[in-house]
């Protein structure tokens, strides 16, 4: 008779067996590893190449996990340093033969270091061929060195050889980017502008957002962005329907705003006995130059209106009044006026050649541009650096990644400040200049 006992036992001695066994096998397996030291915690990341041609219509981008990059013209290297972090430049190359030949020398090293990278193109070419085709040839980038005039073109080293891909009109890639990688080397070093620190770079955008909210034109947006630092307000002045100046952003986001159910735009009385979210306090006229009457080291930048006289002799002081105006015009009759002007970006570009001449001649020190013109516009900047003109971006925030922060590290002292919804300069401005 078998002993129950017994069998227990039995069953019990064969897992202890198997047991010993699998720790066994684990301990000789890992004695059998090779370190990599050089390997990095993986997460899956999301990688999007998306070339489109000049017939496509469409700027070129890359996007990885949630940061998004809008290319311009030319071909863009991408040299992946993780799975998570990357550099880039853009070498314009369809009619600038020097900054191919920097091109080939960069991809040389990339091909010699056996880089991870991609090669977006955006309008790339000029009439036939790319620049330098042999030379492409000889690296291994056959189609590259076959690109035609507005082709899209896509490359990408990613499986640890060249893949590319031309179109006649767009190509997008999209990968699971679970790659090892960890590369320390920088193929294109960030150029620093020495500036500075001053309250004075930092606009208000809009008064400044509030609780969270942004392009209010309160009172209260006013008062918390004067109380963590800001010193120059950027208000949107536009007309009600009976002909006053009031501070809203445009009469269709204030309707949203304020939940308004009359016709737009309101009148005076109408728009004052409004509150934006029940909570915040509008401004007319009087109550702009209330609220800078009693912040007497505050100045004024206004948007949309373009009446500089008018305006100015309005305003409770005029030296701590710039005023964006949007004509050519215009900036010749502030000038002629005494009025602080700040040309706007639109009019800027219409000068042609003679943009700094212009400004000397009408005593102009001031230009509003968006940030997206920064990197096709560097010599410029320096020129208008050099000659004591102060450049303030706005579109901050508007591309992803490319917020406040972003624009401080890498863009203030080629320019000379930005539009900012928030105050993130507690590390930057000392605490004597606030």
């Amino acid at each position: 008779m078998i002993n129950k006992r017994d069998i227990n036992c039995k069953i019990l001695i064969c897992k202890l067996s198997i047991i010993v066994c699998l720790f066994i096998t684990f301990q000789e397996s890992n004695a059998n590893a090779v370190p990599t030291s050089n390997s990095i915690e993986i997460e899956n990341t999301s990688l999007v190449l998306k070339s489109n041609s000049f017939n496509a219509d469409r700027k070129s981008f890359f996007q990885l996990g949630d940061k998004y990059e809008r290319l311009k013209r030319g071909l863009t290297v991408v040299h992946f340093m993780s799975n998570k972090t990357y550099e880039f430049r853009t070498f314009d190359t369809y009619d600038n033969q020097d900054e191919t030949k920097q091109l080939v020398t960069i991809l040389s090293n990339m091909v010699k270091d056996k880089a991870i990278f991609a090669i977006l193109a955006h309008d790339s070419a000029s009439s036939g061929k790319i620049f330098e085709s042999e030379q492409f040839a000889a690296l291994g980038f056959t189609a590259l060195s076959k690109l035609q005039n507005r082709q899209a073109y896509l490359m990408n080293s990613i499986n640890g050889s060249i893949n590319e891909s031309v179109d006649d009109l767009t190509i997008e890639k999209q990968f699971d980017f679970k790659i090892e990688i960890s590369d320390k080397k920088i193929y294109f070093p960030k150029i620093k502008y020495d500036f500075e620190p001053n309250v004075n770079r930092y606009i208000a955008h809009a008064g400044g957002e509030v609780n969270g909210i942004k392009s209010t034109n309160t009172k209260e947006a006013l008062d918390q962005n004067y109380a963590k630092g800001f010193r120059m307000f950027e208000l949107d002045i536009i007309e009600t329907s009976d002909g006053h100046l009031v501070a809203a952003h445009d009469w269709n986001m204030w309707s949203r705003f304020t939940d308004f159910g009359g016709t737009l735009p309101p009148t005076h009385a109408e728009f004052i006995k409004e509150k934006i979210y029940g909570d915040y306090t509008l401004l007319d006229f009087e109550g702009i130059n209330k609220w800078f009457s009693e912040h007497p080291d505050a100045t004024l930048v206004t948007d949309k209106v373009n009446d500089p006289i008018a305006f100015a002799n309005t305003f409770i002081d005029k030296d701590r009044l710039v005023m964006e105006l949007f004509s050519v015009m215009a900036v010749e009759e502030a000038a002629q006026n005494g009025i602080h002007t700040m040309i706007s970006h639109k009019p800027f570009f219409s000068l042609g050649k003679n943009k700094i001449d212009f400004l000397e001649i009408n005593n102009i020190k001031h230009v509003a541009l968006s940030r997206r013109a920064i990197e096709s516009n560097t010599k410029l900047l320096l020129q208008l650096k050099k000659n004591g003109i102060k450049v303030y971006v706005y579109h901050v925030s508007f591309d992803d990644g490319k917020d406040e922060a972003y624009v401080q590290e890498n863009e203030i002292g080629l320019v000379y400040g930005m539009y900012a919804d928030k105050w993130v300069f507690d590390n930057v401005v000392p605490k004597s200049s606030k």
